[in-house]
């Protein structure tokens, strides 16, 4: 039987009756299957294994404990035999077709008048998957094309109104779906420090909010009729205001929308989520949030620098140059990160050093972090606005103070802690 021979399809079985004649391990794995379907199974077999029993014994299906008969066949919609003997399952499948009642044969490949494909199900796509005789290709081809699904290679969007994630219809007037809003962490901006469920949720996206940082290069691969919202923010220019961005999220939702508002790092790290969380729960709009990379650990990583380290540092705090840096622990041995802090750079040097913290400790400036133009500044407490005005730092930008940044190999030779090892 050639693979271009078959009519795929998909039968809708539920609360209809089946017949799987067998009780092996075969037999049990295609009953689960029809199950799950939500056919009425009724299983023919002398003997079953354990899986059969035990769905037998909690009333899921029916076990007749007896061999394969004729009459058998007065009520299914659909038969599978998997008897392990081929003139049984031959007798079965023959009888079926006089019947014309469609059998799928588990023990007779190339005469079977159907075949089971290798599914599998993400979200509400069920993916199945023929590759001729060989099941073992049709796995490998099934389980690439779940993977791809799942990390948001290939797109999950509706494209009927009226049927939201889960496959039903919505009982709102017209059929319309429910809408929702995902805050999602895209990380300091390259794509691949994305999460999948990040990607899974782009690709099933209607609307997307987006900032102006993070990983702007996705919005390239949307498909035209994704609509891209842009909010973004610059340091002390906010065109779209926060109380509007919740408004968009809440009306493109309440449209039947599924909303992504995607964010540069993590949205609970200085990003707003949590106003954002709940307005969207103030206007019984379904909400998620999908952590992201924060970029006040990853890009200090980009240049080389551990938050923490034994030996150098066992705590870190996370501030915006906007925020009063008095009350942080003034200690080398405590890292400081500031997000969004170059225009207050000088004012935050001298506020440290006023709590007591040396000049002497060293800062690293790590400006677009993972971009390919990135650049790192090496100075100190003392010196690093004066450094910082000489080359231009321009945001997006994050700061790091703290002996830590000695282990950058972008720290000057009389910066850099060369005996690591003695840590």
């Amino acid at each position: 039987m050639a693979l271009m021979d078959i009519y795929p399809t998909a039968l809708r079985l539920l609360g209809r009756p089946v017949l799987v004649v067998g009780g092996g391990k075969v037999a049990a794995r295609r009953a689960k299957g029809l199950l799950d379907a939500g056919a009425r199974v009724t299983v023919v077999a002398p003997e079953a294994v354990e899986t059969i029993r035990d769905l037998a014994d909690a009333g899921l299906l029916h076990w007749e404990t007896r061999g394969y008969r004729t009459e058998d066949l007065e009520t299914p919609w659909f038969v599978q035999t998997a008897t392990g003997d081929p003139a049984v399952d031959a007798q079965v499948a023959a009888d079926s077709e006089a019947r014309r009642i469609w059998c799928v044969n588990a023990g007779d490949h190339e005469s079977s008048a159907a075949w089971t494909p290798a599914v599998a199900s993400v979200d509400d796509v069920k993916i199945a998957v023929n590759a001729g005789a060989d099941p073992r290709r049709a796995m490998a081809v099934r389980d690439a094309v779940a993977a791809a699904l799942d990390e948001g290679a290939l797109p999950l969007r509706h494209h009927r109104r009226g049927i939201p994630r889960g496959g039903q219809v919505s009982g709102r007037p017209g059929g319309q779906a429910k809408g929702s809003v995902a805050l999602v962490g895209g990380g300091p901006g390259d794509p691949g420090l994305m999460t999948v469920r990040a990607r899974q949720l782009l690709a099933e996206a209607d609307v997307v909010v987006a900032d102006r940082l993070g990983p702007r290069s996705v919005l390239d691969g949307l498909p035209e009729d994704v609509r891209v919202i842009e909010v973004g923010k610059t340091p002390g220019h906010h065109p779209v205001p926060q109380d509007e961005i919740n408004r968009i999220l809440v009306r493109e939702a309440v449209a039947g929308n599924h909303v992504v508002r995607l964010k540069g790092g993590d949205p609970y790290v200085l990003g707003r989520g949590g106003e954002e969380l709940a307005f969207c729960r103030e206007h019984d709009v379904d909400v998620q949030v999908v952590p992201g990379v924060t970029s006040a650990i990853s890009v200090p990583a980009a240049a080389g620098i551990p938050v923490t380290h034994r030996g150098l540092a066992t705590g870190f705090s996370v501030v915006t140059g906007h925020d009063e840096l008095g009350n942080l622990p003034a200690r080398p041995d405590h890292t400081v990160v500031l997000l969004m802090g170059v225009k207050a750079l000088s004012r935050s040097m001298a506020t440290l050093a006023a709590s007591g913290l040396s000049p002497d400790t060293p800062v690293a400036i790590v400006e677009r972090g993972y971009a390919p133009d990135q650049r790192v500044t090496v100075a100190t407490v003392a010196d690093i606005a004066d450094r910082a005005a000489d080359v231009g730092v321009e945001n997006p930008a994050v700061i790091v103070v703290g002996d830590v940044v000695r282990l950058s190999p972008y720290a000057p030779e009389h910066l850099r802690l060369t005996h690591t090892h003695a840590l």
